[in-house]
């Protein structure tokens, strides 16, 4: 069952084409996550299915419904965080959870929420005195208040020390075992191989690849690096089907069999008494996939 499905999705501001003939599905329950540099056009598509924006061309489905003209009943089952929210400072977090929860017809407890969101501290503390990371938090209480099926969370993360953003990805954690569909937008690639089920990447209004982390760019079937220093004079083992790469004392084998290279690299070594400086071996990272696929590599 998906919980949203967009086809030949259009959005233009005059002559400029800010997405192209986007087509995407998103499963209920599962976390997606929408990645792509400034200017994308994941904003423009996030505010379409949000019912912020009108589209030009191609079908929008969100929760079985049209979001053009943002209809009460779909409404009332999003939940949404944007990159900056603003409440009322002067309010406590309880007082603020109780007080949006009164705009929905039907809202979750304020000691359940304040409990999923880990402010339990903080009930009676005026949101003027919350630091940036237990605001975000807050956020995510008065985007949950509402029971919402759909949670749209938009550079969640941002201005995070890497405590916070840690304790902010165990709270979204959180939503997914409560049965959430959550569409997540970031820059940041360990947030978003850490959180997403699936992911697409965007260019220039397009989706250039869609999968999961392993699947993103053929990423899962790119040769692993194997890299390590040492100053022997004497001749690396044989590696079958690997390429090596020497520079100075510096050495890095690309290869598709890294657990056989690997074993066979250390036993050699271990036999030949030779010290293999900083050994390490490593696929290559989403952000490298993600750097090539929106052009951004070179740069």
């Amino acid at each position: 069952m998906s919980a949203i499905e967009v086809h030949g999705l259009r959005k233009s501001y005059g002559s400029f084409e800010a997405v192209g003939g986007v087509s995407f599905e998103v499963a209920a329950g599962e976390v997606f996550c929408l990645l792509g540099p400034n200017g994308a056009g994941k904003t423009t598509i996030t505010e379409i299915l949000e019912g912020y924006r009108s589209r030009n061309a191609g079908t929008v489905s969100v929760l079985g419904v049209d979001p053009a003209g943002a209809p009460r009943a779909l409404r009332e089952r999003l939940g949404i965080v944007l990159q900056s929210c603003g409440v009322q400072l002067d309010l406590t977090v309880g007082e603020l959870i109780q007080m949006y929860g009164r705009y929905h017809r039907a809202s979750r407890g304020v000691d359940e929420l304040i409990e999923i969101v880990e402010l339990d501290a903080k009930r009676d503390t005026r949101a003027s005195e919350l630091s940036g990371g237990q605001r975000r938090r807050l956020d995510l209480a008065l985007a949950l208040v509402g029971e919402p099926d759909l949670i749209f969370l938009d550079e969640p993360t941002t201005g995070f020390d890497p405590h916070a953003r840690r304790q902010a990805w165990t709270t979204i954690r959180s939503l997914c075992e409560l049965g959430k569909t959550i569409f997540l937008t970031t820059h940041f690639m360990d947030e978003a191989q850490t959180l997403a089920d699936r992911l697409a990447v965007m260019r220039s209004g397009e989706i250039v690849a869609t999968g999961t982390v392993e699947e993103i760019g053929g990423r899962g079937e790119r040769p692993a690096l194997i890299r390590f220093s040492y100053t022997a004079g004497i001749e690396l083992p044989d590696l079958p089907g690997a390429e090596t790469t020497r520079s100075g004392e510096r050495v890095v084998i690309a290869t598709r069999d890294p657990v056989r290279s690997a074993a066979r690299l250390t036993g050699w070594a271990i036999e030949q008494g030779v010290e293999l400086g900083g050994f390490s071996v490593t696929q290559p990272t989403l952000e490298d996939i993600y750097l090539e696929l929106t052009g951004e590599a070179d740069r």
